[in-house]
């Protein structure tokens, strides 16, 4: 009698024999359960050798699971059918399956993936900008011999002033309208670019009047408006290239005297182009359509931010009289300026998830504005060294539009502009009415800016709110 017959159902006769021979033979080990399933179920090894193999193979994704529905759900998702699972596995059902994996796959929970910095910076993007800034002056080095020398730096200037005001509102109105598509970016700039050229261009000529420096300021001030609009819509590329004939007449000048021709055409030639490509550009938002709802955005929260322009450029023009070099070194380092800001922004978001308390995220931040602003300052007092500018005046002054620069970026326009404003308009006055402290009055006035400006920051900035 083979061993699976003894336990079939049989006769009576059968049971009353086997009733027997279990009273004559030894008592026997008792039998586990999976031995009776292996004696009930032929080929039940290699079923549970099917089972560790799928769990073998499943591992990575049944590890997290945190009950053996989804499990369940994972198997479902293989596409395994009761009938397989019943014929291969040796189970009854989908549920069955899943408890039997779940219990044999230990629980590991893998680190959540690392969150992208949303505010990663494009450094090309960064680098370009600040050589942007600074390209134009080769301009005034090319042309300048071909003024005249009465009137025409402040004619210039003045029309400069305006035109870095206006642009200064401008973009922000545009970016301001970017959120509602290109289109309506374009149509702002289209409008307000050749109304801020014209404004320069007749203050300018107010002073100087007819002539030559009116011709001059009117090309300044139609290059500022389409170098604006092409920064705006991004279109840096392009702007590069249409400064080529500049760069290359500007560089030329180390080895090379250019005749007339050349110093009034190499200018004429990237303004033509810069006018030109900015067209362009506000032409191409035309095909982009529209984001349903647009808004069209009120006038004075735009206010501020040329207020700052007219600031910002009223201090450089004070800190260029006696160095100009500086100035040159300020320019080229509003480029890595941007670029800090985007890290400022980056590390504290960081700073925001890795901190538990209010008081360790206003440290943090506090250490984070500290650090990007040394990083900003650091090379520039060998800089101004280098080029005989006065290392204090320097970085005082690229202290306070930075941190101005930061403030803007979280929506903080007006004390920025005021703090700004009140440092220009004091230190003007000191310089104009020629007192005694006239050489010190900037680093005084941008001193003063800066620690305002940076209690502001640290008070604005260390509030998680600003940052979400």
């Amino acid at each position: 009698m083979s061993g699976p017959m003894s336990l079939e159902p049989g006769g009576a006769e059968q049971d009353t024999l086997a009733l027997r021979l279990a009273d004559d033979r030894p008592p026997s080990p008792r039998l586990t359960d999976q031995h009776m399933l292996a004696l009930v179920l032929p080929g039940h090894g290699a079923r549970r050798d099917a089972v560790d193999g799928l769990a073998a193979e499943l591992a990575d994704r049944v590890a997290p699971a945190v009950h053996p529905y989804e499990v369940a759900a994972l198997l479902e998702s293989e596409g395994l059918t009761g009938e397989m699972i019943r014929k291969t596995y040796g189970h009854a059902d989908l549920f069955s399956l899943a408890t039997a994996l779940y219990q044999r796959v230990p629980r590991t929970f893998p680190e959540p993936p690392r969150p992208v910095d949303p505010w990663r910076p494009d450094h090309l993007r960064c680098a370009l900008r600040g050589l942007l800034f600074a390209l134009p002056g080769l301009a005034y080095a090319l042309a300048g011999r071909l003024l005249p020398p009465d009137g025409t730096v402040r004619a210039l200037v003045v029309a400069g002033l305006i035109s870095w005001a206006w642009n200064q509102a401008l973009g922000h109105r545009a970016y301001a309208r970017l959120a509602s598509g290109r289109l309506e970016a374009g149509r702002t700039l289209a409008k307000g670019a050749p109304l801020g050229a014209a404004a320069a261009t007749a203050a300018g000529a107010a002073l100087s009047g007819a002539g030559v420096t009116a011709l001059a300021v009117a090309a300044q001030s139609a290059y500022l408006a389409a170098a604006g609009v092409l920064l705006v819509l991004g279109r840096e590329r392009l702007l590069l290239a249409v400064l080529v004939p500049v760069a290359a007449g500007g560089t030329a000048l180390l080895w090379w005297e250019p005749g007339a021709v050349l110093r009034a055409g190499l200018p004429l030639l990237s303004l033509l182009g810069t006018v030109a490509a900015a067209g362009w550009a506000l032409r191409a938002t035309r095909t982009v359509p529209a984001a349903p709802g647009a808004t069209r955005p009120g006038l004075w929260p735009s206010l501020p931010y040329g207020l700052f322009g007219l600031a910002a450029g009223s201090l450089v023009f004070l800190a260029g009289r006696d160095h100009p070099w500086g100035v040159i070194v300020l320019t080229l380092s509003m480029g890595p300026a941007e670029w800090l800001l985007y890290r400022y922004r980056g590390l504290s978001v960081a700073a925001l998830r890795s901190t538990r308390t209010l008081a360790g995220f206003r440290a943090r931040s506090a250490a984070v504005l500290a650090g990007c602003l040394l990083v900003y300052l650091a090379p520039l007092a060998p800089a101004a060294l280098f080029v005989g500018a006065d290392p204090v005046t320097l970085l005082l002054l690229a202290a306070s539009l930075w941190i101005s620069l930061l403030l803007q970026a979280f929506g903080t326009a007006w004390p920025p502009a005021a703090l700004c404003l009140t440092a220009a308009v004091s230190a003007g006055a000191v310089m104009l009415t020629g007192s005694p402290p006239g050489a010190t009055a900037l680093p005084l006035c941008c001193g003063g800016a800066v620690l305002c400006l940076g209690a502001v920051a640290v008070r604005r900035l260390g509030r998680p709110a600003a940052h979400g």
